[in-house]
């Protein structure tokens, strides 16, 4: 059997992404060692075909150089013996290259910012990138994006109490991973709150979804009669909590792309990031772009964001109109029909 390791420590939104075209390579027949960091290492394990190798990300990352050497001496030991057949980079950044240093591999790659082959094209959705990178496919036409690939393994339902009648999940936090904070990325919390009043008023239950360091949110939704979840639930649970709301509202965050696994409809919102190459690829997916011919849209690179103080593309979208589509992808819902992936503008919904 052909053996493929793959680096990519994390993040989570990175990781669901890369995960389709790991599937299609793992379908084909072979077997997949995956070097991840303690922050996906849960969801990870919920893919029985995947063989996880546990690396100490914080240490390789962000430790001293004592620590990050000593991290690293631990990750080889686990692969500087094995023959894989592809060894996968997924990074720009040319400093992970060390990490595969001693990996006995008949093909090596990485991510690539000048090669057209290694490149992920701006505009195309990353899903579809990885696995044309990953299976070594050329261009052609592809009907359909690949979807996100639910784990096989997830816990039980949650505990949540029988819900009155609609249930709403809300992600006001997030956009942050071990490296850096993107908080450009962000839907005002603001908006967030004028939402949930808006969905209380409509007797609408509303979860707070989100991890620990989210907590933040929490002073922003007092007197509002919101269900807090924040830092309650590892990665899986999060997919099981999702799976249990009619719908899910976030902007481009880890969150996101873990109700993009669950079978909630889910609203997506986006300004300085481009929906078509982070938004999740299934039915019962609306995307809300805003900065509607903004010339600086969008500002993310990939790497970076473009100096900005007013984040405006995110301050166009309104509760309003976000609420307009949630009662749209909930009529669909209710009348057993699903609503086709769609990216809009708020200019389209006025």
């Amino acid at each position: 059997m052909r053996r493929a390791l793959i680096f990519k420590f994390g993040a989570i939104g990175d990781v669901i992404m890369a995960l389709p075209a790991v599937s299609l390579l793992h379908a084909s027949g072979t077997q997949i060692d995956w070097v991840c960091g303690s922050a996906v290492r849960s969801l990870l394990e919920c893919y029985s075909w995947l063989n996880i190798l546990p690396a100490d990300d914080r240490s390789i990352l962000k430790g001293s150089v004592a620590q990050r050497a000593r991290s690293i001496a631990q990750m080889w030991r686990m692969i500087g013996f094995t023959r894989y057949d592809l060894c996968a980079t997924l990074y720009y950044d040319k400093r992970y290259k060390l990490l595969a240093f001693p990996v006995n591999a008949r093909n090596k790659i990485m991510l690539s910012r000048t090669s057209r082959d290694y490149m992920l094209i701006p505009g195309r959705s990353h899903a579809d990138e990885y696995a044309r990178i990953l299976l070594a496919s050329k261009d052609s036409h592809r009907p359909q994006s690949l979807p996100p690939v639910r784990p096989d393994k997830l816990p039980e339902d949650m505990a949540f109490s029988a819900a009155a009648g609609v249930r709403i999940g809300l992600v006001p936090g997030g956009a942050a991973n071990l490296m850096r904070q993107q908080t450009l990325r962000r839907w005002p919390v603001q908006n967030y709150v004028e939402l949930a009043k808006q969905l209380v008023a409509m007797k609408c239950e509303v979860v707070l979804l989100g991890g620990e360091d989210d907590r933040w949110v929490l002073p922003h939704f007092e007197g509002v009669s919101v269900s807090n979840r924040i830092g309650s639930f590892t990665l899986p649970m999060v997919i099981k909590a999702c799976d249990q709301c009619d719908v899910v509202v976030s902007h481009d965050t880890g969150p996101l792309h873990l109700a993009g696994l669950s079978k909630a409809a889910v609203v997506g919102l986006f300004g300085p990031t481009d929906p078509g190459n982070f938004l999740p690829r299934r039915n019962d997916v609306t995307g809300i772009w805003g900065g509607l011919n903004f010339a600086c849209r969008p500002c993310y690179d990939g790497s970076t964001f473009a100096p900005c103080e007013h984040n405006g593309c995110m301050y166009q979208i309104a509760p309003e109109l976000v609420l307009g589509e949630v009662n749209k992808l909930l009529k669909s819902r209710c009348s057993g029909n699903s609503s086709p992936f769609q990216v809009i503008s708020p200019e389209v919904l006025r």
